[in-house]
């Protein structure tokens, strides 16, 4: 069995004014996270990516993760998906005690209840967008209700690229229909994992917009992990991390907040 390091690591800090758009307790928990350590390998390799983490993420709203290269924010997703299992704690998806699920319970918490977006798109060469888009239903042996999946692809902007295939989109373009293809099986949370990290500052704000709208128009919910300011300031909440712990959390955020939290957790971690 793995062994939790036993060294005192610094306490988390207060969280920032939760004057934003996302009061925290005022709307229902999505996701959460609780007293989750990740560790890996073993003995002289052992690697500690999350350190008793707990955080909750607000259903209808959109969050960013955030921290140095290493700091967990990646793994810290992959266990909210139930794409990797924790160590010691637990996670939740609304209800669900997602720890401790049965491979073939997750496959299908994955399939019908979590979308999820990525740097890399994904798309299968072979198929047009729609056939892309509905692929997760197709799947699944569901048929797509038309209403939402005109909705869908109204809110993305792709109406008049649907039988095109990924060769013939761009790369932003490529990324909303990765997007969209999320978003089909109306999920209860997106995990997008630095999904303008391919774009350029235009298709990524575009991607950007897309998932804003999905939140605001639709009550969708999204967890991104992201390195960008910019990205991060697309969404309700920024929660930082390092050295695999959460330390910090900001409301409302900007470009510049999130930039000066950054520059602060810097220098408080050099100290």
């Amino acid at each position: 069995m793995l062994a939790i390091p036993r060294k005192v690591y610094p306490a988390r800090l207060s969280p920032a004014p939760t004057t934003g758009l996302l009061p925290r307790m005022t709307r229902d928990v999505a996701a959460r996270a609780v007293g989750v350590w990740k560790v890996f390998g073993d003995g002289v390799a052992e690697v500690t990516a999350l350190r008793e983490v707990d955080v909750e993420f607000a259903a209808g709203g959109f969050t960013a993760v955030m921290g140095p290269s290493g700091s967990g924010k990646s793994t810290l997703m992959h266990c909210l998906a139930g794409l990797d299992t924790v160590t010691r704690g637990e996670i939740h998806l609304g209800a669900t005690r997602v720890t401790g699920l049965g491979d073939r319970a997750l496959t299908r918490l994955r399939r019908e209840r979590v979308g999820f977006v990525f740097q890399q798109f994904n798309l299968l060469p072979v198929l047009t967008a729609e056939e892309n888009i509905r692929l997760p239903l197709d799947i699944a042996g569901r048929r797509p209700d038309p209403e939402w999946f005109r909705t869908v692809v109204d809110t993305v902007g792709l109406g008049d690229r649907l039988r095109h295939r990924p060769a013939q989109l761009s790369g932003g373009q490529q990324q909303r229909v990765a997007c969209a293809r999320a978003l089909i099986a109306r999920p209860e949370v997106v995990f997008a994992d630095e999904p303008t990290g391919n774009l350029d500052s235009r298709s990524g704000a575009e991607v950007l917009g897309f998932l804003r709208a999905s939140v605001h128009d639709h009550g969708q919910t999204i967890v991104m992990v992201t390195h960008d300011p910019v990205a991060a300031s697309y969404a309700d909440r920024v929660v930082f991390l390092a050295d695999g712990g959460v330390v910090d959390e900001l409301a409302g955020p900007s470009a510049d907040k999130v930039l000066d939290t950054m520059k602060r957790l810097d220098t408080e971690a050099a100290r």
